[in-house]
């Protein structure tokens, strides 16, 4: 732990002062590596000769009032204040430093190719004219040194400039990367070409007993980096870390897993059965710490939100658990005409969106028990959901056989965006979590999972070589490899 002390020495008699003519040298004082030494000038009644001083005596100049404190001050003397188009502050004359690049505390010169990028990044592109003329007034006002203060060329430095709003919303809305929007020519993050997503995976795990079955949801990745899926009666653990299999549960001979949904934490796993019951598992110790029986028919759909667990049945309704409460549920929806099949949060946990067998997307609010938002746009069911990450209230939907459409609406402004024809049965969406882009798997008729830039919707990679829908999809905690996306 640092000390700091205050250091007072009483003022010295007036028989102790120096006489007149005769030089002593200034105190010296020490200083401390976290402190700044604060000394002032001897006040005047200290370095007065008194009248009745004998002229042979000489003692030592008192000690001036020290003060060690806590804070550092840095001084701005060495400071490259020209990449900003601003001389440094008037200094007085006993602490100016000599200007030039040794005395600039190792800061780059004005002209060199980082100043550039900053000075555009923060300025926005410069034509070749203003660079040219921006680096001379930078190394001019650089060898000016401790110069009067100039007025600065670009009047304020954190003005903001009209083309940036309208940049950042181009590049939101348009396909583009927001720092090739903002900065063009600036940041390259691909490099001359598209992005290259490798055509075949780099793990095959095996799966028996995986359902063919459209409606239920068996694939999960939790924020802990385990894959947790449903074969048959059973649940299995796959840690990506270690590649250890750990056997969750199993049902039993009467009952099947119908659909798995990991908390947000990681700890926690839900599982929905063929007779209507909810489990919440301990995955940590292997241990079921609760079973829900609500629901009157097998359960397909489960989304978290924080404490609450929302469950889609066939018996069309949609249930919230809270697992904090004693009662099996806290309140009931109802809307869908058919199995609700797709269940999704929000990020914002505002807004649950559903699909069902009855080619319906609703949108809920925590609250309501009745859908706050209808689309009937679909002509198949809604299984796939997704909300995206990147911007608010942005939903996408995916249709099955005799729709094949991906959706995206505005749940804000409640308006249908777009619409894809992507050419086979939607199967599952999710979004990238790091870039505006959007992953979907398909079954009949062809298979495939493809890779999509929003809100272009260009194909970014079309990958091939199942034989069979491909039903189940997870993406992993990172979301930054191209082998976060798991199917089969």
């Amino acid at each position: 732990m640092d000390h700091h002390y205050h250091h007072l020495t009483p003022p010295p008699s007036p028989m102790e002062n120096t006489a007149a003519g005769t030089s002593s040298k200034p105190p010296t004082t020490a200083s401390t590596p976290n402190s700044r030494l604060a000394s002032g000038a001897p006040s005047s009644r200290h370095s007065a000769t008194p009248s009745h001083a004998s002229a042979t005596t000489s003692a030592p100049t008192p000690a001036s009032r020290t003060v060690y404190s806590d804070r550092f001050i840095p001084s701005r003397t060495g400071s490259n204040l020209a990449l900003f188009d601003l001389a440094p502050s008037p200094s007085p004359s006993h602490d100016a430093a000599p200007s030039g690049p040794a005395s600039s505390s190792g800061s780059a010169p004005a002209t060199s190719p980082y100043c550039a990028l900053l000075r555009a990044a923060l300025f926005g592109p410069d034509t070749p004219d203003r660079v040219a003329s921006s680096a001379t007034a930078c190394s001019s006002s650089s060898s000016a040194g401790a110069s009067a203060v100039g007025t600065p060329a670009t009047g304020n430095i954190f003005r903001f400039k009209a083309e940036v709003p309208r940049n950042a919303k181009r590049a939101l809305f348009s396909g583009e990367d927001e720092e090739d929007a903002l900065f063009p020519g600036i940041f390259t993050t691909r490099g001359a070409g598209p992005r290259k997503i490798p055509r075949s995976p780099y793990k095959v795990l095996d799966a028996p007993a995986l359902q063919d079955d459209f409606y239920l949801n068996l694939v999960d990745w939790s924020s802990h980096n385990v894959l947790a899926v449903g074969l048959g009666n059973c649940v299995y653990l796959w840690n990506a870390c270690s590649s250890k299999v750990t056997k969750l549960c199993d049902l039993g001979v009467d009952d099947n897993v119908c659909s798995v949904g990991w908390a947000q934490r990681g700890t926690h796993l839900a599982v929905g059965t063929n007779q209507g019951k909810v489990q919440i598992w301990d995955a940590t110790r292997c241990k079921r710490i609760r079973t829900m029986e609500s629901h009157r028919m097998r359960v397909g759909a489960l989304a978290w939100s924080s404490s609450l667990l929302s469950s889609g049945s066939r018996d069309k309704s949609i249930l919230h658990h809270d697992i904090r409460a004693q009662e099996d549920y806290v309140s009931k929806l109802t809307g869908h005409k058919s199995e609700v099949c797709g269940l999704k949060w929000s990020y914002d946990n505002r807004q649950l969106a559903s699909g069902g067998n009855d080619n319906r997307l609703f949108v809920w609010n925590p609250h309501s028990v009745q859908p706050v938002l209808k689309y009937t746009e679909h002509t198949a069911a809604v299984k796939a959901i997704a909300w995206s990450p990147h911007l608010h209230g942005l939903l996408a939907s995916g249709g099955g056989t005799a729709d094949r459409c991906i959706r995206f609406w505005n749940t804000t402004t409640n308006t249908h965006l777009s619409c894809v024809d992507t050419g086979s049965q939607v199967c599952n969406l999710v979004w990238s979590k790091n870039v505006n882009e959007l992953v979907s798997t398909h079954g009949y008729s062809q298979n495939q999972i493809i890779v999509w830039r929003y809100p272009t919707m260009s194909k970014l990679a079309t990958l091939t070589g199942h034989t069979y829908r491909v039903l189940y999809l997870a993406i992993s905690p990172d979301g930054q490899v191209n082998h976060s996306y798991w199917c089969w």
